[in-house]
């Protein structure tokens, strides 16, 4: 019982994700509020979003060698994270992503 009470407490967490070079502004914002909305589905609260802007990869990803790169600080219960994930991969605009959790 004790282990289901830790498992429901909220959690920090920092996902940062690249977005393809071609994109414009206003899909930028369109694919940070859908990420946000998918965070706030899962009783999450997104703290902060940082637009890191268009920076070259270190290595090519799918052919390319650019990305708009986006940070994202948040709270949320963790079942809720393997659906940002989910729709992280799923997206086709999000060249690639990385989200753990926050020590404390």
């Amino acid at each position: 019982m004790a282990d289901q009470a830790v498992d429901q407490e909220v959690r920090e967490y920092e996902l940062v994700y690249i977005i393809q070079p071609e994109m414009d502004e206003s899909g930028i914002l369109s694919l940070n509020e859908r990420v946000a909305q998918v965070i706030g589905d899962h009783s999450g609260e997104v703290l902060t979003t940082e637009m890191w802007g268009r920076r070259t990869l270190a290595y090519p990803i799918k052919k390319r060698f650019e990305g708009h790169y986006v940070m994202q600080r948040f709270t949320m219960l963790p079942d809720g994270t393997a659906e940002i994930e989910r729709f992280l991969r799923l997206n086709e605009d999000v060249i690639r992503y990385l989200m753990f959790r926050r020590s404390e």
